[in-house]
């Protein structure tokens, strides 16, 4: 399973249902406008009755709030993805990284033992289908319990050695997986805030609704911020491995013999 073409898709996904937020623009534009029009009459109300100067620039803001709902996909979706991307591409780049790293460690620490258990006969015959071939010929026809022996221990050792890399490659996949489901529910309610984005900026508008907007934005980054978690503690355990491979590799280094 190519997990990396399925994070392409769900990259796909998002753009593709990024022109909903333009059905949602002309509805916000109506409540945006009326709540504009009612912020902007009950503000200079209030100064006439007080006899105060008219702060314009207070004002404003429903009127920059328009803004932001009539370019929504392009000013708002477009200025907090182009600066959180490359918060994704970082994480994502540390993981491949460490990947990298845990996978040249791998194949150093099987090399090494491939060539220990080569240097001892008794073990050889494990690891070598010539050696393994060499000393069942050297075997008499008295010697089948030995040869019979050597059979086993040999078929032991290929089991071990599959069950092991079958439960590796699972923790690996059971870790790809992860981090595709949540992208996958990451990207939906992504998708899902971006359409009802245009609505919550224009309820801003309102009084007593002034928070939607500030509450949308921390909600769409922390939504956006969940890959790139779980990217980190994927990094950490890929780094946690590389630690362990390396000590083992320096275990067999400094023991050739052992």
């Amino acid at each position: 399973m190519d997990f990396s073409n399925l994070h392409t898709i769900l990259r796909s996904l998002y753009d593709e249902m990024m022109p909903l937020c333009e059905d949602m623009t002309g509805v916000a534009q109506g409540i945006a406008g009326l709540g504009a029009l009612f912020y902007v009459a009950y503000r200079i109300w209030q100064s006439l009755a007080r006899a105060e100067p008219i702060e314009v620039f207070p004002l404003l803001r429903p009127f920059v709030i328009g803004f932001c709902i009539m370019f929504f996909p392009t000013v708002v979706l477009g200025t907090i993805n182009s600066v959180m991307s490359p918060i994704v591409q970082g994480t994502a780049g540390m993981l491949e990284g460490q990947t990298l790293d845990m996978q040249k460690y791998r194949e150093e620490k099987d090399r090494l033992e491939y060539e220990q258990m080569m240097r001892d006969p008794s073990t050889a015959y494990l690891v070598d289908d010539a050696e393994f071939d060499r000393q069942i010929d050297e075997l008499g026809v008295t010697e089948v319990g030995t040869a019979a022996g050597m059979y086993i221990e040999r078929g032991m050792y290929k089991m071990k050695k599959a069950i092991s890399n079958f439960f590796r490659e699972l923790l690996e996949m059971l870790f790809q997986a992860a981090s595709l489901t949540i992208d996958t529910i990451r990207t939906f309610f992504l998708i899902v805030l971006a359409i009802l984005g245009p609505i919550s900026f224009a309820l801003s508008v309102w009084d007593g609704f002034q928070n939607t907007l500030v509450q949308w934005i921390c909600r769409y980054i922390q939504t956006y911020l969940w890959l790139p978690v779980a990217d980190l503690f994927s990094t950490i355990l890929a780094k946690i491995q590389v630690l362990m491979l390396q000590n083992d590799i320096s275990e067999l280094t400094n023991n050739p013999n052992a």
